[in-house]
């Protein structure tokens, strides 16, 4: 039987992928033995990733980017396709937090970068992969959500309407490209130690009201949620479409 987890052949783009939930993705699809592109706005943090990963066997590229600049999404794209002349796998990772505290408080700059960040951006890159992948007979994009878009909260309440609308737009591309073989899915992390949350699960007052109130008493780490994406880009995911798998140790089931 044909491992279902096996990535040979296949090119994988991931956003925000010199640390943290970006950096696992990164190296267990290329353990899986994809061909990785690693991207963030720095290019050391990058070629630090790609470094490992390339000294553990696999193939990995770097292509610095801001999503949040059309022009330099459009140039990770043309990059990734130069290089290995295709994109089978997209996962869009990268995303921004600029504001904590109530909405009333938040500015329209923030507002509008978080928003054109952790959404549009996602949107621009489907829209420049997609299309490919359909006339070469299939691909996966998987966004990383968050547990944010399911519950409320009175300081991350911006950041909770992005990651809702992700959501929302897995859905929709995964209803538009179906018929072409696209699958589109989101993850949705709980509280994962990364430098991106550090805020969160440094506060040990937060960090103990979160673990007794998460059934598996404790909080994600990185590789809790790479594996999920590398099974969503494989064929053991073949049938998986326009869902949100939550990776959160149980928390928003939890009393």
């Amino acid at each position: 039987m044909k491992n279902p987890f096996d990535l040979k052949g296949q090119v994988a783009l991931i956003t925000g992928s010199s640390r943290g939930i970006g950096r696992s993705i990164a190296e267990i699809m290329a353990g899986l033995g994809a061909k990785v592109v690693v991207s963030s706005r720095k290019a050391d943090a990058c070629e630090a990733v790609a470094a490992a990963i390339r000294k553990d066997g696999g193939d990995a590229h770097v292509i610095p980017c801001n999503i949040g600049r059309r022009e330099e999404v459009e140039g990770l794209v043309k990059g990734t396709i130069d290089k290995y002349g295709r994109i089978d796998a997209l996962v869009c990772n990268a995303a921004v937090n600029p504001y904590y505290g109530p909405l009333a408080g938040i500015s329209d700059d923030q507002f509008d970068k978080i928003m054109a960040t952790n959404i549009k951006s996602n949107l621009w890159l489907a829209n420049l992969v997609i299309p490919g992948m359909a006339d070469r007979g299939g691909g996966t994009v998987t966004i990383i959500s968050s547990i944010g878009g399911i519950r409320g909260s009175n300081i991350l309440g911006a950041y909770g309407i992005s990651k809702a609308a992700d959501f929302a737009l897995a859905r929709a591309l995964a209803v538009e490209w179906g018929p072409k073989n696209i699958r589109v899915n989101c993850i949705a992390p709980g509280l994962v130690k990364t430098d991106f949350a550090k805020a969160l699960w440094e506060d040990e007052a937060n960090l103990k009201k979160r673990l007794v109130t998460t059934p598996l008493r404790r909080i994600g780490e990185p590789d809790d949620i790479g594996g999920i994406a590398a099974f969503l880009a494989a064929p053991a995911g073949a049938f998986i479409t326009g869902q949100v798998i939550v990776a959160d140790g149980g928390v928003t089931i939890g009393s």
